[in-house]
């Protein structure tokens, strides 16, 4: 009876609960995601990141998330451009959802700073597989499940939906510290599926990091460093977190992270996660990289029943011929965080 009745809670809660947002433990390989205002915000010209979430792979039910992203480095308009790309699969609920937007930011350089400013605006498209949803008129209190059954819960009258998205955020990084700050679903899209109104709460992030010289006698790109971070999220009254820090070696980094999803169950990881640079050419700052991170439950639900959460990171930069930038080393921007 408990079994099934736990069965039964676990598939049922994402889909009364999917208003809240997924967030990424490799938040510095989603930079789009975290805040538009860092879009074109790197050392080169071109930019490519992408990162695919396998949550809680020992429990039943598919849990993924990616998110890819495209941009641009516009320092003769002092911009940046880019496109971004989310898809979330809760499988325990059978709610898929995409979304496609643009970025632009406008970036104000200095000789020790650099500010930005982001906007970001696209369509999200959601779809609900009723059909394989489990209600509590078919499980048997004995058996679980009922194989065949029918629920006698209403069935909405459509399955999917398309509405606008909106985001905006700002960046600031002086000499070795970085402050920002993002607000996401600006306009609140109606993303019910019932015809009744259900709102999609907004979503403010900060993030903060500060960067520690370990070897100030070192080339700056060939120095160790030591990089704490703390990314806090809100949505409705949900407080979520992480913090650690990272260290990093040329083309080495290797990060500690503690992470809280701020439920009443403390649905707590501790996160390791490692980063390889790739520079396969020095003259135009080509570089491709590799990220795994992996969660290590520490909540009630624990880390035997989960096997916790992995996450796999690539990345490619590159500056183009033409670029002012071509060969030459800026160190103002948030490249050098993460």
């Amino acid at each position: 009876m408990r079994g099934a009745l736990k069965i039964f809670l676990f598939m049922a809660m994402p889909f009364y609960s999917f208003s809240q947002d997924h967030i990424f433990s490799q938040f510095y390989n989603a930079p789009i995601y975290l805040n538009p205002a860092l879009t074109g915000q790197f050392e080169g010209s071109f930019r490519f990141n992408g990162l695919y979430r396998n949550q809680w792979s020992g429990l039943s039910g598919d849990l993924s998330y990616i998110t890819a992203s495209a941009d641009l480095n516009l320092p003769q308009y002092s911009s940046g451009v880019g496109i971004t790309f989310n898809r979330s699969n809760e499988g325990t609920a059978y709610l898929t959802k995409n979304n496609v937007a643009l970025s632009y930011s406008f970036i104000i350089p200095g000789d020790d700073f650099t500010l930005s400013f982001g906007l970001q605006g696209g369509v999200t498209s959601q779809k609900l597989n009723w059909d394989k949803l489990v209600f509590g008129d078919q499980v048997d209190v004995r058996y679980g499940y009922i194989p065949g059954s029918i629920s006698g819960a209403e069935r909405p009258q459509i399955d999917s939906k398309y509405y606008f998205d909106a985001a905006a955020g700002a960046n600031f990084v002086f000499k070795n510290f970085m402050i920002g700050a993002g607000i996401h679903h600006l306009n609140r899209p109606d993303e019910s599926l019932s015809g009744f109104k259900a709102r999609l709460p907004v979503r403010t992030s900060a993030n903060l990091s500060y960067k520690i010289t370990l070897n100030p006698e070192q080339f700056d790109k060939d120095g160790t460093y030591l990089i704490p971070s703390v990314v806090v999220y809100k949505q409705v009254n949900v407080i979520t977190f992480s913090m650690g820090t990272q260290y990093k070696y040329r083309g080495i980094n290797a990060g500690i992270w503690y992470r809280s999803d701020g439920s009443n169950t403390g649905n707590d990881a501790v996160v390791l996660s490692v980063i390889f640079d790739i520079f396969s050419k020095k003259n135009n700052g080509e570089k491709i990289r590799l990220g795994l991170s992996h969660d290590a439950t520490t909540s009630k639900l624990n880390y035997t029943n989960t096997s916790g959460t992995t996450e796999i990171g690539v990345g490619y930069e590159q500056y183009f011929p033409n670029s002012k930038g071509y060969g030459i080393y800026n160190g103002l921007r948030c490249y050098d965080f993460y």
